[in-house]
């Protein structure tokens, strides 16, 4: 009772805090927030929520038609332009249901999985630190699509990637690791970006210079990486990897380009003053509960441990981070923005709002599924679009045009030309038909169109005009 009371009293998270406390502490797994009543109260919170620029206007754009609303919500869901069958089929629906019914079969169609994969392998692999670890989009866009087309728990997933070990071309979910080639503070920096949102790596060489994070917390969250060692697997090419754990052998002390820590079992902090001399060796701490591991800890005890700590509902940064990146996604302005640069020293274009979806995704059991399923149920998402420049876009939380992404603009392309992907697809030899080869057309593509997804979208360069294509 005495911790319920600390955390009641601990200011503007209560309202989550206690839904996963008490999430935490049920055994019997409750029914998920119905996504209709969420999207409702959600419209309704927005709407109490945003700042129109001309109160005497309307508030909001009309709903947009159905030829709009599926043209969105297939390239949405399932990457690609509705077919002329589904086109038919849907304006000759009756249903006042309609809608939803296309949401919900979209969402449980392998296509939302593979669109969405291919999105969260962007995410990952274009912040890599070696073009070497292009070959692990395969793998990765495989581990997605298994996870996506089954449970969805976004809570599964982030485990996965966090502990992750094995051979890369079987394991897309050390993708991480061999992005950052294991290295241990960019893999703890990776991993505080895409799974809370918090760019801890400014606090690096010196304190944040606008957020609370010291540099000794940096170092901490990068003492729980240390173990963690790429090994290549003799014979197999430069594209055949391990990730191992190393426990033992503090004394080789043996660096390699690929893993410029390896021989040392502890993190250091570096000397600033003398980088030349050893640091100060680090206990792993997590920056944002404080949970912790003693020094000697074996790998794979600390990143379950760090594991457990990024997901842990007492705080919110997990299920806000991925909430807001997929609100920024489908309507094109996050809560926050950069949907990676959040963080409890940044503003919220809509904390109510915010709370209402990350507090269901908590009791939802982190159901990717369900986020995406109230999110489009939504009137704000099916509310005709309005440019961010126009004078009509009253502020937060209006459906805005953009930039499609390069696998959505290739799937285009090959339903215009009825062209048959796996025909011009060389796959990696290693037997399983797992990989990807970086030569394929679509990965020629990706090169010319693509872009970090984490990016704002009105800093994205395109090389060829794309507006006839954008998101709207």
């Amino acid at each position: 009772m005495d911790g319920l009371l600390f955390y009641v009293g601990s200011g503007s998270f209560n309202f989550f805090i206690l839904c996963g406390f008490f999430l935490s502490l049920s055994s019997a797994a409750a029914a998920d927030p119905d996504p209709f009543l969420t999207a409702k109260q959600l419209d309704q919170s927005l709407n109490r929520e945003r700042t129109p620029i001309d109160t005497s206007q309307d508030e909001y754009s009309d709903l947009c038609d159905d030829e709009t609303f599926l043209r969105r919500i297939t390239l949405d869901l399932a990457g690609r332009q509705p077919t002329t069958e589904e086109i038919s089929t849907f304006s000759q629906e009756d249903s006042k249901n309609k809608r939803s019914l296309v949401i919900d079969r979209l969402l449980e169609s392998p296509e939302w999985a593979e669109t969405w994969a291919r999105y969260f392998r962007d995410v990952i692999l274009y912040r890599r630190t070696d073009e070497r670890t292009l070959f692990m989009s395969g793998p990765l866009e495989k581990f997605f699509f298994v996870h996506l087309d089954g449970a969805a728990r976004w809570d599964a997933i982030a485990r996965a990637l966090i502990t992750a070990s094995g051979n890369p071309l079987e394991h897309g979910e050390t993708a991480i690791v061999m992005g950052q080639m294991g290295e241990t503070a960019d893999i703890a920096a990776e991993i505080s970006r895409i799974f809370l949102g918090i760019q801890i790596q400014c606090a690096q060489c010196h304190d944040h210079r606008t957020d609370r994070w010291k540099r000794s917390q940096f170092h901490e969250m990068a003492a729980f990486f240390p173990r963690i060692e790429i090994r290549p697997s003799p014979g197999n090419g430069i594209n055949r990897f391990i990730v191992v754990s190393r426990d033992f052998d503090a004394g080789r002390g043996v660096k390699a380009l690929d893993n410029p820590r390896r021989g040392h079992l502890e993190h250091e902090m570096p000397d600033l003053q003398d980088p030349s001399q050893p640091g100060t060796v680090m206990t792993p701490v997590f920056f944002l509960t404080g949970a912790t591991v003693p020094k000697g800890t074996r790998d794979r005890e600390r990143r379950e441990a760090i594991a457990a700590a990024v997901i842990d509902p007492l705080h919110p940064w997990f299920v806000r981070s991925i909430v807001n990146r997929l609100w920024s996604e489908l309507l094109g302005e996050g809560f926050y923005d950069p949907v990676d640069d959040m963080g409890p020293d940044r503003t919220s274009s809509a904390p109510q709002s915010l709370e209402l979806l990350t507090s269901g995704l908590v009791a939802s059991h982190y159901d990717l599924r369900w986020l995406f399923r109230t999110i489009t149920l939504t009137e704000t998402y099916q509310r005709a679009s309005q440019s961010r420049g126009s004078t009509d876009h009253k502020g937060f939380a209006i459906n805005c045009p953009q930039r499609l992404r390069a696998d959505q603009l290739f799937n285009q392309i090959l339903s215009t030309l009825g062209a048959d992907e796996s025909r011009y697809v060389r796959r990696q030899g290693n037997g399983n038909g797992a990989g990807q080869s970086m030569a394929s057309p679509r990965a020629m593509f990706a090169t010319v169109f693509g872009y970090d997804p984490s990016q704002p979208r009105e800093d994205v360069a395109g090389t060829i005009p794309q507006s006839p294509f954008a998101h709207e």
